[in-house]
């Protein structure tokens, strides 16, 4: 038995001793998570702004379908490995070692990205590019999975928003002044003779880096309670249970699964704007870097607002606003065609974009029981990667046949959709939460040794 219940036979006592050492170690837990944020999803913004990807693979195969499918096939590939990996560690003590692991993985891949700039080239090189972005969502799937399993275990739910906006706001501010110098200078003036690939290299450098620092500043708890270990097909079973028991839950996913099906419009929002400016023939390195800037920059100002906002009125009203960011930016993209309006609505779609990483996930520990929110994050991650897979590849084919202003009118239809569902059917789980927490302290009270003044000062020297 793990030191930290040597001598603890009941549940509110093991609970107790899980508290302290939640708010013990508070400190080095938030710079984990911190550093790694502003570190290690800054490379990955590089990877996944609908900028530098796109453009890449637009750049090697010039076909629209060629951009959904690479898009669409790093989505597939997280749409099943989010469950396998909520099965793999819901009953783990300690699921640190296997977030490393996957963690890692998912780097390879963007080495791989950049490896393969330099020593491929033609049908070859857009092969293993396309590769490389599934396997880069096969192992995303579950790493996402474990590493918000870890912020649930380690950070108290009153600090996630605040947490969450200020290594967003650090992190977006570096991922949009890189963006910025490697679209006009990495991929502008082909540097080591394939700009895109140094740009990969270079966020393949700073996910590492955030990693490093995340597996040496962490300390993680082991659970009150866990789950037995059962097999992937018993526990699929009681996914029916689990939405049927919960039907706030079940149309939260509904409406996050509408939401991200707005990502049909992701992929061929740099590849319009880059033909509207009069750039069909090839995009230039200096509009791909100040639109990457305006779309990353976002994050630096929109988090200040997203984490305060959580924190104070929960999640959902979140993930509204970001909706109504949504709606405004992509109709105002269709309606432009001079550069500067071309920032204002990519600021608008990263805004939006922060928003929605802000509360979309978040909310999600607040749908249950801790015991079950491994499965719970894997089933809407899941439902989220099937649409993330089938919106790009169903962008391209309309935007091939229809053209853009079509695929961004369906992104539209779809974020209205998602809208409706939330404001009539999800209730703030916020409220219900906190009645919960009072009840859970009214028995902590009982049985802790930390009394309530020694709980305050450590949350407020936190």
């Amino acid at each position: 038995m793990d030191s930290l219940y040597e001598g603890l036979e009941t549940v509110p006592e093991r609970e107790a001793a899980y508290e302290r050492f939640v708010w013990k170690n508070l400190k080095r837990n938030y710079a984990g998570h911190y550093v790694h944020g502003m570190l290690g999803l800054t490379g990955f913004r590089l990877v996944n702004a609908p900028t530098f990807v796109p453009a890449y693979l637009h750049l090697l195969s010039g076909s629209d379908v060629a951009v959904g499918l690479g898009l669409a096939l790093q989505q597939l590939g997280g749409t099943i490995s989010p469950i396998v990996g909520a099965a793999h560690i819901e009953h783990r003590k300690h699921v640190l070692p296997v977030s490393m692991f996957l963690g890692t993985m998912m780097r390879v891949q963007i080495l791989g990205l950049a490896l393969s700039g330099w020593f491929l080239h033609g049908t070859p090189l857009l092969v293993s590019a396309m590769v490389f972005l599934f396997l880069l969502g096969l192992f995303s799937g579950p790493q996402g999975v474990a590493f918000q399993f870890l912020l649930g275990k380690m950070i108290p739910i009153a600090w996630r928003g605040r947490l969450q906006g200020w290594r967003n706001m650090t992190g977006g501010l570096i991922a949009a002044l890189l963006s910025y110098f490697a679209g006009k200078y990495l991929v502008g003036t082909n540097f080591w003779g394939n700009g895109y690939g140094t740009t990969f290299l270079v966020a393949f450098v700073l996910t590492s880096l955030g990693l490093t620092a995340f597996r040496f500043l962490v300390r993680e708890p082991e659970p009150p309670t866990l789950r037995p270990r059962v097999n992937l097909r018993e526990r699929v079973r009681d996914f029916v249970p689990m939405l049927k028991d919960n039907p706030p839950f079940l149309y939260f996913m509904i409406a996050r699964s509408f939401a991200i099906a707005s990502r049909v419009a992701s992929p061929f929002y740099i590849v319009y704007a880059s033909q509207a400016l009069g750039q069909g023939g090839g995009m230039s390195g200096a509009t791909i870097g100040a639109l990457s800037f305006a779309y990353l920059i976002a994050d630096t100002v929109m988090n200040m607002v997203w984490g305060p906002m959580a924190d104070r009125l929960g999640f959902r009203s979140c993930f509204i606003a970001a909706l109504l960011f949504w709606i405004g930016a992509t109709a105002l993209l269709m309606g432009v065609h001079t550069l500067p309006l071309f920032v204002v609505a990519f600021f608008g779609l990263g805004a939006a974009n922060s928003g929605y990483q802000m509360s979309a996930q978040n909310i999600v520990f607040e749908f249950g029981h801790r015991d079950d929110m491994a499965m719970r994050l894997a089933l809407s991650n899941t439902a989220e990667s099937v649409m993330s897979a089938l919106g790009p590849l169903m962008g391209g084919l309309i935007a091939t046949s229809f053209g853009y202003h079509a695929v961004f009118g369906v992104s539209i239809a779809f974020e209205v959709v998602a809208l409706a569902l939330l404001l009539a059917l999800v209730e703030e789980p916020r409220k219900k939460r906190l009645a919960l927490e009072a009840e859970k302290m009214v028995a902590l009270a009982q049985t802790s040794t930390t009394s309530l003044a020694q709980r305050e000062a450590e949350e407020g020297g936190a």
